[in-house]
């Protein structure tokens, strides 16, 4: 049984890689292709007499830590700027506004639906209100660097508020008072920590030497965030932080007492760490949805209550998102309308709350069923910025000469 794991691993890893190099040239979301492959994978392997067993504890780990290296490599591509600051305070009005918009909504529908009180109802519909930065930012690649920008902030955002407002309702006594109490409680932690915490590890990269350095700083950062959810903060910001402290080392760095932190070498060494984060995100993005797509039942699929569920959710999701848009008078509204995908973080909150109470089974086709066709909608959004012209920073860099 060893060779034939290593066998499915390297295989899993290889379809993958080849997925994401045939997405790129045929604009097919490789999310969806990866899920589907899981989904087919199933059947065949059961044809063969083969199971994987422990996907239930496998996949939300995976889908953890693949949240936390694609919020990381996302932070890693930002460049902070004065500038910069109109983009970054729209961004964070669009997220807010957008999950509170879905959240109320689905919850609402979920109270007439479901046999669920309010409070069950929210706690339910915050996972499928939420953005997914594993998919938006790895989907974002045809945008131009402002717009990019734009999605990294906006759903990384998302995902904290998702984060932070879900435990804050699960961990509650079920009363108003409960929730705001950990909500504020909790998000100021949370804040403080993870400042403190990601210039810690901020300093580490820049004064850390020696051929073993990057594997014991992301063990340090998997450690602290494990230790935020433990205790039920928002350990996702210390992430944010930690990746814009790397990529802008000058926000350390201005104070006196820190300024020979940072050598000649910081450069390289920033730019092997970045190489790392993508393979190592490459792999547990591949990994999460091929077995994600394994790990659903092909019947929950069929079932005609989680195909209308899916529909209301994302008309809401849609709609609502275009008209926030429009009123802000967004320059790339027609392309990041489409930009809203739900994934990684959408999983494992609703794993979260499947674990808290008892759900219909065909939510469980209904998650899958959000996560694929907002997934492919995204390639409706590439259209668009093709259709209008608009290239991505590395198609500008390449038209100019700009190495």
């Amino acid at each position: 049984m060893t060779y034939h794991a290593i066998l499915i691993a390297s295989v899993v890893l290889l379809l993958a890689f080849a997925i994401e190099r045939i997405g790129r040239v045929t604009g097919v979301p490789a999310v969806i292709v990866m899920v589907v492959v899981g989904l087919v994978a199933r059947p065949l392997f059961a044809a063969m007499g083969l199971t994987l067993d422990g996907l239930d504890v496998t996949v939300p780990i995976l889908g953890t830590i693949g949240l936390v290296l694609i919020v990381l490599e996302g932070a890693l591509d930002i460049k902070l700027r004065r500038e910069q600051l109109r983009l970054v305070s729209g961004a964070i009005a669009m997220a807010a506004a957008g999950f509170i918009l879905c959240a109320v909504l689905f919850a609402m529908a979920a109270v007439q639906v479901l046999d669920l009180s309010y409070f069950q109802a929210l706690i339910i519909s915050i996972p499928f209100a939420v953005i997914s930065s594993a998919v938006a930012i790895q989907s974002s690649h045809f945008l131009p660097a402002h717009g990019r920008q734009f999605v990294i902030y906006e759903s990384s955002v998302s995902d904290i508020l998702g984060v932070l407002v879900f435990f804050a309702l699960l961990n509650s006594d079920g009363s108003f008072g409960g929730v705001i109490r950990g909500l504020l409680g909790g998000g100021a932690l949370s804040l403080l920590l993870a400042t403190v915490c990601s210039v810690g590890l901020a300093l580490m990269l820049m004064h850390i030497d020696g051929h073993i350095r990057f594997i014991p700083l992301l063990a340090g950062l998997f450690a602290l965030y494990s230790i935020g959810e433990i205790l039920h903060l928002s350990p996702l910001i210390m992430v944010l932080l930690f990746g814009l402290a790397l990529n802008n080392p000058k926000i350390i760095t201005r104070f006196k007492p820190l300024r020979g932190w940072m050598d000649s070498s910081y450069e390289t060494t920033l730019n092997q760490f970045k190489l790392l984060v993508m393979e190592l995100t490459f792999a547990v993005r591949g990994f999460f949805f091929i077995l994600l797509g394994y790990w659903t039942d092909l019947s929950d699929l069929a079932s005609l209550y989680a195909w209308l569920s899916a529909a209301f959710m994302l008309s809401v999701v849609y709609a609502g998102r275009y008209a926030m848009l429009k009123s802000f008078r967004h320059s790339l509204t027609s392309s990041l309308t489409w930009i809203a995908p739900r994934g990684l973080i959408t999983v494992v909150l609703f794993l979260g709350a499947n674990n808290a109470m008892s759900l219909p089974r065909f939510l469980n086709g209904t998650i899958v069923l959000v996560v694929l066709v907002s997934a492919a909608l995204v390639a409706v959004g590439q259209y668009h910025a093709r259709a209008a012209g608009i290239t991505s920073a590395a198609e500008s860099d390449s038209e100019s000469g700009t190495p």
